[in-house]
């Protein structure tokens, strides 16, 4: 392709080329008036792609508050009864819950959606939308959070008090106290490499286990050697899997997994700034399982049950 050259800047016509030959979104011209013509439009193109990506932020908020609604009505679709309501549980009730559910299902012949987690994941879920109707958390500042929104029936109830220990897998440098002892001679020593806890960013056990460990004066020297787990469970794993030194994790799940290794309780004073006082609560909207579940929880079956998984009832002295 040959191109006639120019005389100079100033030539009126201009000498557009051709975008179809060079795949060009639009036709370059060459003269001062058509640069001017071209920063315009590129600074134009720079507002609206700003404009274009507040859209989009704005869209992902709405579109996830959207998908919770949307799901509350294709549960039944996808195998979820009506009569088996979804219960949001903190990650340290796994078993202990699911054995009451289990005799709450036998005995009242009524199903139940149980999901475990961290109660701050679960609590914004709640508060974008999520269908649950109970909510059963390890930290009653969750709930009270949720019924000063308006999202719950009331303010519920306290249900346990949590524990947590110091857990040490089989073959572990670590010794297993519950002053810590072991713990700061084995970091003094070069022996902790890794060590669990559930991220304190939104899981009560990982901010009592913080608590425990500044009491201690372990903080600052164990932070560079954590694992974190997003939730109490996932720390259990982390410390009972061997691929750490160990972990502060809650007394129900040491129970769980004390055929893997050695665990000794930490003094409750030692996180009073974080008590892990559990609390319950009904959801707007919860149904008629719910309720009969909200209220067995109550009963002395239930609170059994939580006593043989290691938890404190409301009322009772923690040492």
């Amino acid at each position: 392709m040959t191109r006639e050259p120019l005389a100079n800047a100033d030539v009126a016509a201009t000498h557009p080329l051709n975008p179809g030959v060079l795949d060009l979104p639009w036709a370059v011209t060459l003269t001062v008036a058509g640069h001017a013509h071209l920063a315009h439009r590129a600074e134009r193109r720079s507002v609206a792609d700003a404009l274009l990506r507040v859209l989009m932020i704005a869209a992902r908020t709405w579109l996830r508050r959207c998908l919770f609604i949307a799901l509350a009505a294709l549960l039944p679709a996808l195998g979820w009864a009506a009569d088996a309501p979804p219960i949001a549980a903190a990650a340290d009730l796994k078993f202990a819950l699911g054995e009451v559910a289990g005799r709450f299902t036998q005995e009242r012949g009524r199903d139940l959606r149980l999901s475990f987690g961290s109660s701050g994941t679960f609590t914004a879920q709640i508060e974008n939308g999520a269908p649950f109707e109970l909510f059963l958390s390890a930290d009653e500042g969750f709930v009270l959070r949720l019924a000063d929104r308006g999202l719950t029936e009331g303010s519920g109830v306290l249900y346990a008090i949590g524990r947590i220990v110091v857990f040490a897998p089989q073959g572990s440098s670590l010794t297993a106290d519950g002053e810590l002892q072991g713990l700061k001679a084995a970091l003094a020593q070069g022996r902790i490499q890794r060590f669990a806890i559930a991220n304190p960013e939104h899981a009560p056990y990982g901010r009592a286990a913080r608590s425990a460990l500044r009491h201690a004066g372990l903080w600052e020297a164990i932070q560079p050697r954590l694992v974190l787990g997003e939730n109490a469970a996932q720390a259990a794993q982390f410390a009972a899997a061997g691929s750490s030194q160990g972990g502060i994790i809650p007394l129900s799940r040491a129970l769980e997994v004390a055929r893997l290794g050695v665990f000794a309780a930490i003094p409750a004073d030692w996180h009073a700034d974080e008590p892990l006082r559990q609390r319950m609560v009904l959801l707007k909207g919860a149904g008629e399982t719910a309720r009969a579940f909200y209220a067995y929880l109550q009963g002395p079956a239930a609170r059994d049950l939580l006593v043989r998984y290691g938890f404190v009832l409301p009322g009772e002295t923690v040492h």
